[in-house]
């Protein structure tokens, strides 16, 4: 069984630390002072959507007077040290050293850089005197794991000592109004089924808003790809929100802010593109049968180049007076709308809109056939991803598992379409990218080769993809899934 520690916090006051651990733990145990007091820093580390939160795990950053100790800890007991070898944060897993650490953190963030969650000073043998209340963590060394529980209720019976009731990751954010998990993509606003529409829109866009401008820092500092995601999905569902509910808003509203926000997501456009193409590079590059993936080291270096030049245009474009004057504008239109006289109440308008969207997908996906061209295809991408966001911004509308049913539905169709379009997407690129080279001169026959067997790959996937639509489109398309969404659009809820 895996050591695991008791927490504890002491409030009394009238006692230090240190006096309440030598008056509990005699006869039983003998308590030997520490030859000196010595001060150790800790930094909790997680990603800025605190995957590691979600997944029960603690990352902390020990120094002290030896060397700094990276210790992963889980709920279930789980526990892994490394040293940290001068980690600089943000740091992606991949940026830590070697060993089971990394590779633990590494199936879990993902694309995602470790960021600092929050700091701590503690002084070892004597407590820390300023909020939060002082703490004691007993932790068994390997093999004794009964002691600890004895010395654990020996605290425990002690005045002004109580278990934790927070983590020491927790606490030390409370005291500045934080809280684990606080940040999340997700259009998580509650609606109900009888505030009026406009009030129900409003709601949303202003949770889109707040979403986008807590990634605009991360975007400009790069500190990993998925800033840069999450600000440019919060732009399209705005640019979605803004299309379906135009005639919920004031007269104009939608036509004066839709331009400014398509002017936003183009300029994501780019440099997103390049992040996909270069976070697939490896497992595109591993896929090679007649080159090896070193020969693409050219073309790596090319995107790679690219990414850093069209990354500079956004942050410059995100510094800009434009992008702060259309936030602060943007925010100040939200704050001021107000319930129109009459107009639909927020069921009624999420079932209108979703179902004029699911029909959309329907009739256009019905008129494509082998022989349509990839343009079609891309709309009816377009045209899911539209329904896809207004389930989203109405979910608290509907029941969870017919919500999911439907998302489900969706999902299978949108996949499809998506690998499709992405394919079509990278294809053009190594073929426009191969061009420039060749022009350029000076790079090796096998770099070209090998970007004609990626490209080929890549083509047998679209191929696939496309094989694929007739039937993910007729199961979506089939009488018990449009049963299952026409309960959700029946059955909005207060």
């Amino acid at each position: 069984m895996s050591a695991y520690s008791h927490n504890f916090a002491y409030t009394d006051g009238e006692r230090s630390v240190s006096e309440v651990v030598r008056e509990a733990l005699p006869p039983q145990f003998s308590v030997v002072p520490a030859a000196r007091a010595r001060t150790v820093r800790r930094t909790w580390l997680d990603t800025f959507d605190w995957r590691l939160h979600q997944a029960g795990l603690t990352l902390e950053c020990v120094a002290g007077r030896g060397p700094a100790e990276l210790v992963l800890s889980g709920t279930a007991g789980e526990r892994i040290t490394a040293v940290a070898n001068g980690t600089r944060w943000p740091s992606l897993a991949t940026g830590l050293p070697r060993g089971p650490l990394r590779d633990r953190l590494q199936t879990v963030t993902s694309a995602r850089a470790l960021l600092p969650a929050a700091k701590a000073a503690s002084t070892v043998s004597e407590p820390a005197a300023a909020d939060p209340p002082a703490r004691l963590s007993v932790t068994a060394v390997r093999g004794y794991q009964g002691q600890a529980d004895r010395i654990a209720r020996c605290l425990a019976a002690q005045p002004g000592v109580s278990p934790g009731t927070l983590p020491p990751l927790d606490a030390v954010l409370a005291t500045v109004g934080r809280a684990p998990g606080e940040y999340t993509n997700k259009v998580d606003v509650q609606l109900s089924a009888t505030m009026p529409a406009r009030m129900a829109l409003a709601a949303v866009l202003a949770r889109l808003l707040d979403t986008l401008e807590a990634n605009v820092a991360g975007t400009i500092r790069d500190i990993d790809t998925e800033f840069l995601h999450d600000l440019r999905v919060s732009v399209r569902r705005t640019r979605t929100a803004l299309k379906l509910g135009a005639d919920l808003l004031p007269d104009g509203l939608a036509a004066e802010y839709g331009p400014a926000f398509k002017w936003l997501g183009d300029l994501t456009t780019p440099t997103r593109d390049l992040d996909v193409h270069l976070l697939t590079f490896a497992a595109d590059a591993a896929e090679l049968t007649s080159a090896s993936p070193a020969d693409l080291g050219p073309f790596h270096d090319y995107l790679a180049e690219r990414r850093a030049l069209e990354q500079r245009r956004l942050a410059r474009a995100l510094r800009s007076a434009r992008f702060a004057a259309l936030t602060a504008a943007w925010r100040s239109a939200l704050a001021g709308l107000t319930p129109p006289r009459r107009g639909p109440d927020a069921a009624h308008a999420d079932a209108r809109i979703i179902r004029r969207a699911h029909r959309r997908i329907l009739a256009r996906g019905a008129a494509i056939g082998a022989d349509s061209p990839p343009e079609k295809l891309h709309d009816l991408r377009k045209r899911c991803k539209e329904l896809r966001y207004a389930l989203e911004f109405f979910a608290s509308l509907h029941d969870p598992p017919a919500h999911r049913r439907v998302v489900r539905d969706l999902k299978g169709l949108q996949d499809c379409l998506g690998t499709y379009q992405d394919c079509e997407v990278q294809q053009k690129e190594i073929r426009t990218v191969a061009a420039e080279l060749l022009a350029s001169g000076g790079v090796p026959a096998t770099t070209l080769l090998a970007m004609g067997d990626l490209a080929a790959h890549v083509g047998q996937r679209e191929r696939r993809a496309r094989s694929e639509f007739s039937s993910r489109f007729a199961a979506f398309a089939s009488r018990q899934a449009q049963a299952r969404f026409e309960v959700l659009a029946a059955g909005a809820r207060s």
